[in-house]
Protein backbone atom coordinates (compact mmCIF):
# COMPACT_ATOMS: atom_id res chain seq x y z
CA UNK A 1 0.00 0.00 0.00
CA UNK A 2 1.18 3.52 -0.77
CA UNK A 3 2.47 5.57 2.14
CA UNK A 4 -0.23 8.27 2.54
CA UNK A 5 2.41 10.76 3.74
CA UNK A 6 4.20 10.51 0.41
CA UNK A 7 3.09 12.54 -2.62
CA UNK A 8 1.36 10.52 -5.31
CA UNK A 9 3.48 10.61 -8.45
CA UNK A 10 1.60 10.28 -11.71
CA UNK A 11 4.14 11.31 -14.35
CA UNK A 12 3.68 11.93 -18.08
CA UNK A 13 6.68 11.83 -20.39
CA UNK A 14 5.97 13.46 -23.75
CA UNK A 15 8.43 12.10 -26.30
CA UNK A 16 10.16 8.73 -26.26
CA UNK A 17 13.49 9.55 -27.84
CA UNK A 18 16.71 9.24 -25.82
CA UNK A 19 15.83 11.98 -23.30
CA UNK A 20 12.44 10.45 -22.59
CA UNK A 21 13.98 6.99 -22.21
CA UNK A 22 16.70 8.13 -19.82
CA UNK A 23 14.11 10.04 -17.79
CA UNK A 24 12.06 6.85 -17.51
CA UNK A 25 15.18 4.85 -16.64
CA UNK A 26 16.01 7.12 -13.72
CA UNK A 27 12.42 7.37 -12.50
CA UNK A 28 12.12 3.60 -12.32
CA UNK A 29 15.01 3.42 -9.87
CA UNK A 30 12.60 4.81 -7.22
CA UNK A 31 11.83 2.04 -4.71
CA UNK A 32 8.10 2.86 -4.33
CA UNK A 33 5.55 2.37 -7.12
CA UNK A 34 5.06 5.19 -9.63
CA UNK A 35 2.51 5.74 -12.36
CA UNK A 36 4.15 6.74 -15.64
CA UNK A 37 2.51 7.37 -19.02
CA UNK A 38 4.64 7.78 -22.13
CA UNK A 39 3.25 9.70 -25.10
CA UNK A 40 4.69 9.17 -28.57
CA UNK A 41 3.22 11.06 -31.53
CA UNK A 42 4.54 8.53 -34.05
CA UNK A 43 3.66 4.89 -34.38
CA UNK A 44 7.00 3.58 -33.06
CA UNK A 45 8.01 4.65 -29.56
CA UNK A 46 11.50 4.50 -28.12
CA UNK A 47 13.50 5.30 -31.23
CA UNK A 48 13.93 9.05 -31.69
CA UNK A 49 13.97 10.84 -35.04
CA UNK A 50 17.71 10.51 -35.81
CA UNK A 51 17.45 6.72 -35.40
CA UNK A 52 14.02 6.06 -36.93
CA UNK A 53 13.55 3.84 -40.01
CA UNK A 54 11.54 6.61 -41.71
CA UNK A 55 14.33 9.18 -41.41
CA UNK A 56 17.51 7.11 -41.45
CA UNK A 57 19.26 4.65 -43.74
CA UNK A 58 21.89 2.00 -43.06
CA UNK A 59 24.54 4.28 -44.60
CA UNK A 60 24.07 6.84 -41.81
CA UNK A 61 26.44 6.28 -38.89
CA UNK A 62 25.98 7.36 -35.28
CA UNK A 63 28.90 9.49 -34.13
CA UNK A 64 28.95 7.92 -30.68
CA UNK A 65 30.36 4.54 -29.69
CA UNK A 66 29.19 2.09 -27.04
CA UNK A 67 31.87 3.18 -24.57
CA UNK A 68 30.26 6.65 -24.42
CA UNK A 69 26.59 5.60 -24.35
CA UNK A 70 25.07 5.37 -20.85
CA UNK A 71 23.42 1.96 -20.35
CA UNK A 72 19.68 1.31 -20.38
CA UNK A 73 19.11 -2.00 -18.58
CA UNK A 74 22.38 -3.10 -20.24
CA UNK A 75 25.16 -1.53 -22.26
CA UNK A 76 24.84 -1.09 -26.01
CA UNK A 77 27.78 -3.44 -26.61
CA UNK A 78 26.30 -6.18 -24.38
CA UNK A 79 23.06 -5.90 -26.33
CA UNK A 80 24.93 -6.09 -29.64
CA UNK A 81 26.74 -9.23 -28.52
CA UNK A 82 23.35 -10.86 -27.84
CA UNK A 83 22.02 -10.23 -31.35
CA UNK A 84 21.94 -13.05 -33.92
CA UNK A 85 24.55 -12.88 -36.65
CA UNK A 86 21.82 -12.68 -39.29
CA UNK A 87 20.37 -9.53 -37.68
CA UNK A 88 23.72 -7.75 -37.52
CA UNK A 89 24.44 -8.63 -41.15
CA UNK A 90 21.33 -6.69 -42.19
CA UNK A 91 23.11 -3.58 -40.86
CA UNK A 92 26.44 -4.52 -42.42
CA UNK A 93 27.97 -5.37 -39.03
CA UNK A 94 30.35 -8.26 -38.39
CA UNK A 95 29.64 -9.82 -34.99
CA UNK A 96 33.25 -10.98 -34.68
CA UNK A 97 34.55 -7.42 -35.04
CA UNK A 98 32.37 -5.74 -32.40
CA UNK A 99 34.16 -3.50 -29.90
CA UNK A 100 33.24 -0.63 -27.58
CA UNK A 101 34.73 2.17 -29.74
CA UNK A 102 32.96 1.19 -32.93
CA UNK A 103 30.71 3.57 -34.89
CA UNK A 104 27.63 1.74 -36.12
CA UNK A 105 24.50 2.59 -38.15
CA UNK A 106 21.97 4.87 -36.49
CA UNK A 107 19.25 2.35 -37.32
CA UNK A 108 20.95 -0.25 -35.15
CA UNK A 109 21.21 2.20 -32.26
CA UNK A 110 17.51 2.91 -32.70
CA UNK A 111 16.77 -0.81 -32.44
CA UNK A 112 18.66 -0.89 -29.11
CA UNK A 113 16.64 2.07 -27.84
CA UNK A 114 13.36 0.37 -28.79
CA UNK A 115 14.37 -2.92 -27.17
CA UNK A 116 15.54 -1.06 -24.07
CA UNK A 117 12.15 0.65 -23.77
CA UNK A 118 10.33 -2.67 -23.94
CA UNK A 119 12.64 -4.20 -21.33
CA UNK A 120 12.30 -1.17 -19.02
CA UNK A 121 8.51 -1.31 -19.22
CA UNK A 122 8.51 -5.04 -18.47
CA UNK A 123 10.95 -4.72 -15.56
CA UNK A 124 9.17 -1.63 -14.20
CA UNK A 125 5.80 -3.35 -14.16
CA UNK A 126 7.34 -6.37 -12.47
CA UNK A 127 8.68 -4.02 -9.77
CA UNK A 128 5.18 -2.65 -9.12
CA UNK A 129 5.21 0.52 -11.26
CA UNK A 130 2.18 1.26 -13.44
CA UNK A 131 3.45 2.12 -16.93
CA UNK A 132 1.32 3.01 -19.95
CA UNK A 133 2.68 3.50 -23.46
CA UNK A 134 0.53 5.65 -25.75
CA UNK A 135 1.84 5.37 -29.31
CA UNK A 136 0.23 7.47 -32.03
CA UNK A 137 -0.85 10.01 -29.39
CA UNK A 138 -0.09 13.62 -30.36
CA UNK A 139 -0.07 15.99 -27.38
CA UNK A 140 -1.86 19.17 -28.48
CA UNK A 141 -1.84 21.28 -25.32
CA UNK A 142 -0.38 21.54 -21.84
CA UNK A 143 -2.33 23.42 -19.16
CA UNK A 144 -0.88 23.92 -15.66
CA UNK A 145 -3.58 23.70 -12.97
CA UNK A 146 -3.45 24.53 -9.28
CA UNK A 147 -2.73 20.93 -8.31
CA UNK A 148 -1.54 19.24 -11.48
CA UNK A 149 -0.94 19.48 -15.22
CA UNK A 150 -3.62 18.74 -17.80
CA UNK A 151 -2.45 17.16 -21.06
CA UNK A 152 -4.68 17.30 -24.11
CA UNK A 153 -3.91 14.82 -26.86
CA UNK A 154 -5.37 13.21 -29.93
CA UNK A 155 -5.10 9.63 -31.08
CA UNK A 156 -6.41 10.36 -34.56
CA UNK A 157 -9.81 9.09 -33.48
CA UNK A 158 -10.81 11.50 -30.72
CA UNK A 159 -9.54 14.25 -28.46
CA UNK A 160 -8.72 13.27 -24.90
CA UNK A 161 -7.24 14.85 -21.79
CA UNK A 162 -5.67 13.55 -18.59
CA UNK A 163 -4.31 15.20 -15.46
CA UNK A 164 -0.84 14.34 -14.12
CA UNK A 165 1.11 15.37 -11.06
CA UNK A 166 4.22 15.99 -13.21
CA UNK A 167 4.84 16.36 -16.94
CA UNK A 168 8.18 16.03 -18.75
CA UNK A 169 8.24 17.56 -22.23
CA UNK A 170 11.09 15.54 -23.75
CA UNK A 171 10.10 16.54 -27.26
CA UNK A 172 13.59 16.41 -28.76
CA UNK A 173 14.62 18.08 -32.00
CA UNK A 174 12.11 20.14 -33.94
CA UNK A 175 12.56 20.20 -37.69
CA UNK A 176 10.76 22.75 -39.87
CA UNK A 177 7.98 21.77 -42.22
CA UNK A 178 7.88 22.79 -45.86
CA UNK A 179 4.46 24.33 -46.56
CA UNK A 180 5.19 24.47 -50.29
CA UNK A 181 5.54 20.68 -50.53
CA UNK A 182 8.32 21.22 -53.08
CA UNK A 183 9.63 17.75 -53.99
CA UNK A 184 13.06 19.19 -54.81
CA UNK A 185 13.45 21.22 -51.60
CA UNK A 186 14.04 19.59 -48.21
CA UNK A 187 13.99 21.94 -45.24
CA UNK A 188 15.87 19.34 -43.17
CA UNK A 189 17.43 15.91 -43.79
CA UNK A 190 14.55 14.45 -41.75
CA UNK A 191 11.70 15.89 -43.82
CA UNK A 192 11.16 13.05 -46.29
CA UNK A 193 14.60 12.84 -47.88
CA UNK A 194 15.04 9.13 -47.12
CA UNK A 195 11.80 8.18 -48.85
CA UNK A 196 12.09 10.60 -51.78
CA UNK A 197 13.40 9.67 -55.22
CA UNK A 198 16.24 12.09 -55.88
CA UNK A 199 17.25 12.49 -59.54
CA UNK A 200 20.82 12.16 -60.74
CA UNK A 201 21.24 15.91 -60.97
CA UNK A 202 22.84 18.87 -59.19
CA UNK A 203 22.15 18.42 -55.47
CA UNK A 204 23.10 21.13 -52.98
CA UNK A 205 23.38 20.43 -49.25
CA UNK A 206 23.54 23.40 -46.88
CA UNK A 207 25.93 22.38 -44.11
CA UNK A 208 29.01 20.21 -43.78
CA UNK A 209 28.37 18.52 -40.41
CA UNK A 210 27.40 14.88 -39.88
CA UNK A 211 23.77 15.71 -40.72
CA UNK A 212 24.92 17.10 -44.06
CA UNK A 213 27.12 14.06 -44.63
CA UNK A 214 24.10 11.85 -43.89
CA UNK A 215 22.07 13.75 -46.47
CA UNK A 216 24.84 13.32 -49.06
CA UNK A 217 25.04 9.59 -48.31
CA UNK A 218 21.27 9.18 -48.58
CA UNK A 219 21.32 10.74 -52.04
CA UNK A 220 24.49 9.02 -53.24
CA UNK A 221 23.30 5.57 -52.21
CA UNK A 222 20.25 5.97 -54.46
CA UNK A 223 22.62 6.21 -57.41
CA UNK A 224 25.49 3.91 -56.59
CA UNK A 225 27.13 1.83 -53.92
CA UNK A 226 30.18 1.33 -51.81
CA UNK A 227 31.42 -2.21 -52.57
CA UNK A 228 30.77 -4.57 -49.66
CA UNK A 229 33.27 -3.97 -46.88
CA UNK A 230 35.04 -1.18 -48.80
CA UNK A 231 34.47 2.50 -48.02
CA UNK A 232 37.41 3.70 -50.12
CA UNK A 233 35.61 3.53 -53.48
CA UNK A 234 32.18 4.36 -54.83
CA UNK A 235 30.56 2.96 -57.95
CA UNK A 236 27.88 5.00 -59.74
CA UNK A 237 24.96 3.09 -61.22
CA UNK A 238 24.41 3.20 -64.99
CA UNK A 239 22.47 6.31 -65.93
CA UNK A 240 23.52 8.24 -62.82
CA UNK A 241 26.65 9.89 -64.22
CA UNK A 242 25.04 13.35 -63.95
CA UNK A 243 24.86 13.20 -60.14
CA UNK A 244 26.81 16.01 -58.47
CA UNK A 245 26.50 16.68 -54.74
CA UNK A 246 27.86 19.89 -53.20
CA UNK A 247 28.21 20.42 -49.45
CA UNK A 248 28.13 24.14 -48.61
CA UNK A 249 29.02 26.18 -45.52
CA UNK A 250 30.36 29.61 -44.69
CA UNK A 251 33.91 28.32 -44.17
CA UNK A 252 33.72 25.36 -46.53
CA UNK A 253 35.36 23.03 -44.02
CA UNK A 254 34.72 19.34 -43.58
CA UNK A 255 34.54 18.02 -40.01
CA UNK A 256 37.55 16.11 -38.74
CA UNK A 257 37.53 12.41 -37.93
CA UNK A 258 36.82 11.34 -34.38
CA UNK A 259 40.10 10.91 -32.50
CA UNK A 260 41.28 8.36 -29.96
CA UNK A 261 41.39 9.51 -26.33
CA UNK A 262 41.09 8.01 -22.85
CA UNK A 263 37.51 7.48 -21.67
CA UNK A 264 36.10 8.37 -19.22
CA UNK A 265 37.72 11.81 -19.36
CA UNK A 266 40.88 12.40 -17.37
CA UNK A 267 40.62 15.31 -14.90
CA UNK A 268 41.58 18.81 -16.02
CA UNK A 269 44.43 20.65 -14.37
CA UNK A 270 43.41 24.33 -14.65
CA UNK A 271 39.88 24.48 -16.08
CA UNK A 272 38.50 22.89 -12.93
CA UNK A 273 35.17 23.23 -11.17
CA UNK A 274 36.80 25.15 -8.33
CA UNK A 275 38.60 27.55 -10.69
CA UNK A 276 35.39 28.17 -12.65
CA UNK A 277 33.49 28.90 -9.45
CA UNK A 278 36.09 31.50 -8.46
CA UNK A 279 35.90 33.09 -11.91
CA UNK A 280 32.12 33.26 -11.67
CA UNK A 281 32.17 34.80 -8.18
CA UNK A 282 33.90 37.87 -9.57
CA UNK A 283 30.77 38.71 -11.56
CA UNK A 284 29.72 38.73 -15.20
CA UNK A 285 31.88 41.66 -16.23
CA UNK A 286 35.07 40.31 -17.77
CA UNK A 287 34.07 36.69 -17.13
CA UNK A 288 34.95 35.45 -20.63
CA UNK A 289 38.49 36.81 -20.34
CA UNK A 290 38.94 35.08 -16.97
CA UNK A 291 37.67 31.83 -18.48
CA UNK A 292 39.97 32.33 -21.45
CA UNK A 293 42.98 32.62 -19.11
CA UNK A 294 42.09 29.24 -17.59
CA UNK A 295 41.50 27.77 -21.06
CA UNK A 296 44.93 28.94 -22.29
CA UNK A 297 46.65 27.53 -19.20
CA UNK A 298 44.94 24.16 -19.70
CA UNK A 299 45.98 24.06 -23.35
CA UNK A 300 49.60 24.95 -22.50
CA UNK A 301 49.73 22.23 -19.85
CA UNK A 302 48.11 19.60 -22.11
CA UNK A 303 50.16 20.31 -25.24
CA UNK A 304 53.01 22.80 -24.80
CA UNK A 305 54.17 22.35 -28.39
CA UNK A 306 50.82 23.25 -29.92
CA UNK A 307 50.31 26.14 -27.50
CA UNK A 308 53.69 27.61 -28.45
CA UNK A 309 53.14 27.02 -32.17
CA UNK A 310 49.98 29.11 -32.29
CA UNK A 311 51.18 31.58 -29.65
CA UNK A 312 48.23 30.98 -27.35
CA UNK A 313 49.67 33.19 -24.60
CA UNK A 314 49.23 36.22 -26.86
CA UNK A 315 45.79 35.34 -28.24
CA UNK A 316 42.26 36.35 -27.32
CA UNK A 317 39.31 33.93 -27.68
CA UNK A 318 38.60 35.43 -31.10
CA UNK A 319 42.27 35.24 -32.11
CA UNK A 320 42.50 31.62 -31.03
CA UNK A 321 39.46 30.71 -33.15
CA UNK A 322 41.14 32.24 -36.19
CA UNK A 323 44.42 30.41 -35.47
CA UNK A 324 42.56 27.13 -34.88
CA UNK A 325 40.84 27.15 -38.28
CA UNK A 326 43.54 28.92 -40.33
CA UNK A 327 45.55 25.83 -41.45
CA UNK A 328 42.39 24.13 -42.77
CA UNK A 329 41.23 27.23 -44.61
CA UNK A 330 44.50 27.36 -46.53
CA UNK A 331 44.20 23.90 -48.09
CA UNK A 332 41.70 21.92 -50.15
CA UNK A 333 39.22 20.34 -47.68
CA UNK A 334 39.61 16.87 -49.17
CA UNK A 335 43.41 17.03 -48.98
CA UNK A 336 43.10 18.01 -45.33
CA UNK A 337 40.53 15.29 -44.68
CA UNK A 338 42.77 12.60 -46.13
CA UNK A 339 45.77 13.70 -44.05
CA UNK A 340 43.63 13.98 -40.92
CA UNK A 341 42.22 10.48 -41.49
CA UNK A 342 45.72 9.00 -41.78
CA UNK A 343 46.72 10.68 -38.52
CA UNK A 344 43.58 9.54 -36.71
CA UNK A 345 44.00 5.93 -37.85
CA UNK A 346 47.65 5.86 -36.77
CA UNK A 347 46.86 7.39 -33.38
CA UNK A 348 44.01 4.94 -32.78
CA UNK A 349 46.27 1.97 -33.62
CA UNK A 350 48.92 3.27 -31.21
CA UNK A 351 46.35 4.49 -28.62
CA UNK A 352 47.99 7.90 -28.88
CA UNK A 353 46.18 11.06 -27.78
CA UNK A 354 46.64 14.49 -29.33
CA UNK A 355 46.89 16.61 -26.20
CA UNK A 356 45.34 19.85 -27.42
CA UNK A 357 42.36 18.13 -29.07
CA UNK A 358 41.64 16.17 -25.89
CA UNK A 359 41.92 19.30 -23.75
CA UNK A 360 39.32 21.15 -25.85
CA UNK A 361 37.02 18.13 -25.74
CA UNK A 362 37.20 17.92 -21.94
CA UNK A 363 36.63 21.65 -21.49
CA UNK A 364 33.49 22.03 -23.59
CA UNK A 365 31.05 20.75 -20.96
CA UNK A 366 32.49 22.81 -18.06
CA UNK A 367 32.51 25.85 -20.34
CA UNK A 368 28.84 25.31 -21.14
CA UNK A 369 27.95 25.70 -17.45
CA UNK A 370 29.43 29.21 -17.57
CA UNK A 371 27.47 30.46 -20.58
CA UNK A 372 24.38 31.56 -18.57
CA UNK A 373 26.60 33.88 -16.52
CA UNK A 374 28.14 35.72 -19.48
CA UNK A 375 26.91 39.26 -20.07
CA UNK A 376 25.54 40.32 -23.44
CA UNK A 377 28.91 41.50 -24.76
CA UNK A 378 30.73 38.33 -23.76
CA UNK A 379 27.97 36.12 -25.18
CA UNK A 380 28.53 37.71 -28.58
CA UNK A 381 32.31 37.27 -28.22
CA UNK A 382 31.85 33.65 -27.14
CA UNK A 383 30.48 32.71 -30.58
CA UNK A 384 34.03 32.48 -31.98
CA UNK A 385 35.16 30.08 -29.26
CA UNK A 386 31.87 28.19 -29.50
CA UNK A 387 32.70 27.27 -33.12
CA UNK A 388 35.97 25.72 -31.92
CA UNK A 389 34.23 23.61 -29.29
CA UNK A 390 31.54 22.46 -31.73
CA UNK A 391 34.11 21.59 -34.40
CA UNK A 392 36.03 19.56 -31.82
CA UNK A 393 33.23 17.56 -30.17
CA UNK A 394 31.29 17.12 -33.43
CA UNK A 395 34.07 15.10 -35.04
CA UNK A 396 32.58 12.36 -37.21
CA UNK A 397 33.22 8.63 -37.55
CA UNK A 398 36.38 7.93 -39.61
CA UNK A 399 34.23 5.71 -41.82
CA UNK A 400 32.18 8.78 -42.79
CA UNK A 401 35.34 10.60 -43.89
CA UNK A 402 36.42 7.57 -45.95
CA UNK A 403 33.07 7.60 -47.71
CA UNK A 404 33.30 11.35 -48.42
CA UNK A 405 36.72 10.86 -49.93
CA UNK A 406 35.43 7.97 -52.04
CA UNK A 407 32.56 10.10 -53.34
CA UNK A 408 34.98 12.91 -54.15
CA UNK A 409 37.35 10.57 -56.03
CA UNK A 410 34.36 9.27 -58.00
CA UNK A 411 33.61 12.83 -59.12
CA UNK A 412 30.31 12.90 -57.23
CA UNK A 413 31.03 15.20 -54.26
CA UNK A 414 32.54 18.63 -53.76
CA UNK A 415 32.61 21.33 -51.07
CA UNK A 416 31.76 24.99 -51.57
CA UNK A 417 32.88 27.86 -49.33
CA UNK A 418 30.02 30.39 -49.25
CA UNK A 419 31.58 33.10 -47.10
CA UNK A 420 29.76 35.09 -44.45
CA UNK A 421 27.44 37.06 -46.73
CA UNK A 422 25.71 34.59 -49.04
CA UNK A 423 22.18 34.36 -50.37
CA UNK A 424 19.83 31.86 -51.96
CA UNK A 425 16.48 31.84 -53.70
CA UNK A 426 14.23 29.27 -55.34
CA UNK A 427 13.14 30.08 -58.89
CA UNK A 428 11.39 27.81 -61.37
CA UNK A 429 12.37 24.61 -59.59
CA UNK A 430 16.04 25.63 -59.34
CA UNK A 431 17.80 26.95 -56.23
CA UNK A 432 20.34 29.69 -56.91
CA UNK A 433 23.04 30.12 -54.29
CA UNK A 434 25.14 33.27 -54.42
CA UNK A 435 28.44 33.01 -52.58
CA UNK A 436 30.08 36.01 -50.93
CA UNK A 437 32.67 36.16 -53.72
CA UNK A 438 29.92 36.82 -56.25
CA UNK A 439 29.81 33.33 -57.75
CA UNK A 440 26.39 31.87 -58.49
CA UNK A 441 25.67 28.14 -58.21
CA UNK A 442 22.49 26.40 -59.36
CA UNK A 443 20.98 23.24 -57.88
CA UNK A 444 18.07 21.10 -58.99
CA UNK A 445 17.61 19.74 -55.45
CA UNK A 446 18.45 21.49 -52.18
CA UNK A 447 18.69 19.96 -48.69
CA UNK A 448 19.01 22.27 -45.69
CA UNK A 449 21.18 20.39 -43.18
CA UNK A 450 22.37 23.31 -41.08
CA UNK A 451 21.12 21.74 -37.87
CA UNK A 452 18.81 22.66 -35.06
CA UNK A 453 18.04 26.32 -34.47
CA UNK A 454 17.32 27.67 -31.00
CA UNK A 455 13.60 27.86 -30.15
CA UNK A 456 11.67 30.04 -27.73
CA UNK A 457 8.23 30.56 -26.19
CA UNK A 458 6.64 31.44 -29.55
CA UNK A 459 7.72 28.05 -30.95
CA UNK A 460 6.03 25.95 -28.26
CA UNK A 461 3.33 23.84 -29.97
CA UNK A 462 1.04 24.14 -26.93
CA UNK A 463 -1.22 27.25 -27.05
CA UNK A 464 -2.28 27.00 -23.41
CA UNK A 465 1.32 26.91 -22.24
CA UNK A 466 2.28 29.79 -24.53
CA UNK A 467 -0.57 31.82 -23.06
CA UNK A 468 0.45 30.94 -19.51
CA UNK A 469 3.94 32.27 -20.33
CA UNK A 470 2.45 35.50 -21.63
CA UNK A 471 3.00 34.76 -25.33
CA UNK A 472 6.33 36.49 -24.83
CA UNK A 473 9.24 36.66 -27.20
CA UNK A 474 12.55 35.04 -26.33
CA UNK A 475 13.59 31.81 -24.62
CA UNK A 476 11.46 29.66 -22.36
CA UNK A 477 12.46 30.45 -18.75
CA UNK A 478 13.73 27.26 -17.11
CA UNK A 479 15.39 26.37 -13.81
CA UNK A 480 18.62 24.42 -13.41
CA UNK A 481 16.49 21.25 -13.22
CA UNK A 482 14.66 22.24 -16.47
CA UNK A 483 11.44 23.18 -14.68
CA UNK A 484 9.50 25.89 -16.54
CA UNK A 485 9.35 29.09 -14.49
CA UNK A 486 5.91 30.64 -14.19
CA UNK A 487 4.02 27.56 -15.34
CA UNK A 488 3.42 24.54 -13.14
CA UNK A 489 6.40 25.47 -10.99
CA UNK A 490 8.28 22.31 -9.99
CA UNK A 491 5.87 20.04 -11.88
CA UNK A 492 6.38 20.87 -15.57
CA UNK A 493 9.80 20.22 -17.14
CA UNK A 494 11.29 20.97 -20.55
CA UNK A 495 14.48 18.91 -21.16
CA UNK A 496 14.29 19.55 -24.92
CA UNK A 497 17.52 20.69 -26.59
CA UNK A 498 16.06 23.28 -29.01
CA UNK A 499 14.59 25.27 -26.12
CA UNK A 500 17.82 25.14 -24.11
CA UNK A 501 20.39 26.17 -26.72
CA UNK A 502 20.42 29.81 -25.58
CA UNK A 503 21.88 28.75 -22.23
CA UNK A 504 23.28 25.30 -23.08
CA UNK A 505 24.81 25.69 -26.57
CA UNK A 506 26.19 22.13 -26.58
CA UNK A 507 22.99 20.45 -25.32
CA UNK A 508 22.61 17.69 -27.87
CA UNK A 509 23.57 14.07 -28.16
CA UNK A 510 22.91 10.95 -26.14
CA UNK A 511 25.08 11.82 -23.15
CA UNK A 512 23.25 15.15 -22.82
CA UNK A 513 19.95 13.23 -22.98
CA UNK A 514 21.13 10.99 -20.16
CA UNK A 515 22.20 13.92 -18.00
CA UNK A 516 18.98 15.85 -18.59
CA UNK A 517 16.91 12.74 -17.84
CA UNK A 518 18.78 12.17 -14.58
CA UNK A 519 18.33 15.80 -13.52
CA UNK A 520 14.60 15.87 -14.27
CA UNK A 521 13.94 12.52 -12.60
CA UNK A 522 15.72 13.70 -9.44
CA UNK A 523 13.60 16.87 -9.37
CA UNK A 524 10.37 14.88 -9.86
CA UNK A 525 11.26 12.40 -7.13
CA UNK A 526 12.64 14.93 -4.63
CA UNK A 527 9.35 15.59 -2.74
CA UNK A 528 8.59 11.88 -2.45
CA UNK A 529 12.14 11.16 -1.35
CA UNK A 530 11.99 13.87 1.31
CA UNK A 531 8.69 12.49 2.63
CA UNK A 532 10.06 8.97 2.94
Amino acid sequence: MRDEASPFLNVAIVGTGPTGLYTLHHLLQFPRPLTVTLFEAGGLAGVGSPYHPETTSVSMLANIASIEIPPLQESYLDWLNRQPEAILQVYGVDSKALHDRQFLPRLLLGAWFRDSLERMVEAGRAAGHQIALREGAQVTDVAPLSDGIRLCFTTGVREESLIFSHVVLATGHVWPEDPSQDSRLFVSPWSGLIEAEIPAARVGVLGTSLSAIDAAMAVACQHGRFPQGDATSFQLSPGSQALRITLMSRQGLLPEADFWCPLPYQPLSHFTEAALALAREEGSAGLLDRLWTLFAREMAAADPGYAALIGIAELSPEGFAKAYFAPRLEIDPFVWAEANLVQVDRNAAARRTVGWRYAILRMHEPMETMVPYLDETDRARFDALKRVFVDNYAAVPPQSIRRLLALHRAGVLDVLRLGEDYGLDRDGGVTRVRAADGGEHRFDVLVDARGQRALGVADLPFPGLRQRLGNREGPVPVTDSFGIRGAGEGRLFLPAAPYLLHRMPFAQGITASHDMGATVAAAVLEPATAAA
